[in-house]
């Protein structure tokens, strides 16, 4: 393997656990944030990949930094955030390609709880792009043996499968914050996998991208480990607690909150049945509670799967 020099953007939890990955591959790995007092452009030069791990708030703002810069064509932009853009329903590696129209855009997102990875447990992921050769690079940039990388020529459908489902770790969070059982949950996560599908192959995705690690992989992580935040919050609201104080001790940023707003939307606008992210919009809004929201989806009209 060739070493390569690796430039992760966003000392978070999830950038620090990407740039050690890297490291351990041996790759000359530099990791920057907003704090440091080293110029991005600096931090940047000669960087055979970027690595995008900041929250979804702050990728325009950087997108336009990194441009600024001027990176060399051939550097591969990978995009490790899950979120939309709130004000235009945009996926981080749309904003990424629209700054950096000449460079490879790559997408990473899978079942990767970053505590368990820090811990030498073991896990798969995904990166997906429309440049194949760009995709392959950068699986063997972080691919070993506890992190084991498939590529995948969806990255739209990727992105998505990372980013719908944590709003259905709020749900998730929610049934069994309420000791709801197995089978409620069983059931709850099946649906919520539907509605994903529904709205992300609207999007133009494909459905078959969703059975695989970024979808319903990462679906299953998020929804059954406190170590997910978007977890944490449906868990914290189903105990009682308002969204103000869930988030007062929440670390990091739970991106299922705007993404429920952005599927919602969506949704209205194209008339796409999302039932369950209904209920936790109107959860997150105070307009309804956790258990008027499971009697509303117990007790819709009944139908064919």
């Amino acid at each position: 393997m060739t070493s390569k020099h690796l430039t992760v953007i966003g000392a978070g939890a999830w950038g620090k656990t990407l740039a050690q990955l890297a490291a351990d591959q041996g790759h000359r790995v530099k990791l920057w944030s907003r704090s440091d007092g080293e110029p991005l452009a600096e931090a940047i030069a000669g960087a055979d990949i970027l690595v995008s791990a900041v929250s979804m708030k702050g990728v325009r703002a950087i997108a336009d930094q990194v441009r600024a810069c001027g990176p060399s064509p051939s550097t591969i932009l990978v995009s490790a955030t899950k979120g939309l853009e709130p004000e235009t329903a945009l996926t981080p590696t749309q904003i990424w390609q629209d700054r950096l129209p000449n460079n490879p855009i790559v997408v990473l997102s899978g079942p990767n709880l970053s505590k368990e990875i820090q811990q030498k447990l073991p896990t798969a992921s995904v990166v997906a792009s429309r440049d194949p050769q760009a995709a392959e690079i950068v699986q063997e940039a972080f691919s070993s043996a506890l992190f084991r990388v498939y590529t995948s020529g969806d990255p739209l459908g990727v992105e998505l499968g990372g980013t719908l489902k944590n709003v259905m770790a709020i749900a998730a969070g929610v049934c069994d914050g309420l000791n709801l059982g197995t089978n409620a949950k069983a059931a709850l996560m099946t649906r919520s996998l539907a509605e994903i599908i529904r709205i992300g192959t609207h999007w133009g995705a494909s459905a078959a991208t969703f059975y695989g690690l970024s979808g319903l992989g990462d679906l299953l992580a998020t929804s059954s480990s406190p170590l997910s935040r978007n977890y944490q919050i449906g868990y914290g609201l189903a105990q009682g607690k308002s969204l103000a104080e869930i988030l007062t001790h929440l670390e990091g940023t739970a991106e299922g909150i705007n993404t429920t707003q952005v599927m919602v939307q969506r949704a209205d606008r194209y008339q796409i049945s999302v039932p369950v992210t209904r209920q936790i919009d109107c959860l997150l809004r105070g307009e309804t509670t956790p258990q008027r929201a499971l009697s509303a989806l117990m007790q819709r009209d009944t139908k064919s799967e």
